[in-house]
């Protein structure tokens, strides 16, 4: 019997009701919001910020078009969008108000105003109408989502025809030298550089976990498909550290 079938899911390495996750997602994220953006350049060495930029080279926005991005947290993603689509438009969609406070507190968010929303939600439940939007993306989120299938089924929903999802994910290292390396530095560094920077141990050690509990770029892939989206394609970055996953609403 799988965990779906017990109502159980995973936190981190911990097994949880589902009915739970959410909540202890919401704490994670609460606590960590003020130093999340730091912690970010730290922990990637300032890499994600390329990730990023990969995202946005892939998506190739265009002018007026309405983006949705899911676990948006501190806008990184909608700033990006936006900055390369003129008369375009974004909402930012987080379960955790903090993180939404803190991203409407960046310079970004101040020249941007009048073309940016900001709204709690829930990646599973969105609380938009069907063919709402032209893009979808979510960032080093979906793996926090308690019901992954769930948030990709809305996703397409949510989505126009002609409409694209875009994922950005941690993903696995295709060589298991390597990902013995990242998994060293992974559960040696990264705690205490929560610890140290955060004040939050905890929270940084479920972040790790949660990565290596994230389907591979394969079975992922294939979860887009099931959604409805077609076209599904990947793209490794850093051998595999993260993986960008593109589909569309055909």
């Amino acid at each position: 019997m799988t965990d779906e079938e017990q109502g159980t899911t995973h936190f981190g390495f911990q097994t949880v009701p589902e009915a739970e996750k959410a909540g202890m997602v919401h704490g994670v994220f609460t606590r960590v919001a003020s130093r999340y953006d730091i912690m970010n350049d730290l922990m990637s060495g300032g890499v994600h910020r390329l990730w990023k930029d990969a995202m946005m080279d892939w998506l190739a926005p265009r002018p007026g078009q309405r983006l949705l991005d899911v676990a948006g947290g501190t806008g990184d993603i909608a700033f990006r969008f936006l900055k390369r689509a003129p008369g375009a438009s974004a909402v930012v969609l987080d379960m955790t108000e903090s993180m939404l406070v803190a991203g409407r507190q960046r310079a970004e968010a101040e020249r941007q105003a009048e073309r940016l929303d900001w709204v709690v939600g829930d990646a599973m439940a969105l609380p938009f109408p069907a063919n709402s939007f032209d893009v979808y993306t979510i960032s080093f989120g979906i793996r926090n989502v308690t019901r992954v299938q769930d948030a990709l089924n809305e996703a397409y929903r949510v989505l126009r025809p002609g409409g694209r999802l875009m994922v950005l994910e941690f993903s696995q290292i295709p060589n298991d030298l390597m990902q013995k390396v990242y998994d060293a530095y992974s559960f040696n560094v990264i705690p205490v550089m929560g610890q140290i920077v955060a004040k939050d141990r905890d929270s940084y050690q479920y972040l790790v976990e949660s990565i290596r509990k994230f389907p591979d770029q394969e079975t992922f892939a294939g979860m887009i498909r099931k959604a409805g989206f077609g076209q599904v394609k990947y793209r490794n970055l850093s051998l595999g550290i993260a993986a960008l996953h593109s589909g569309w609403k055909l």
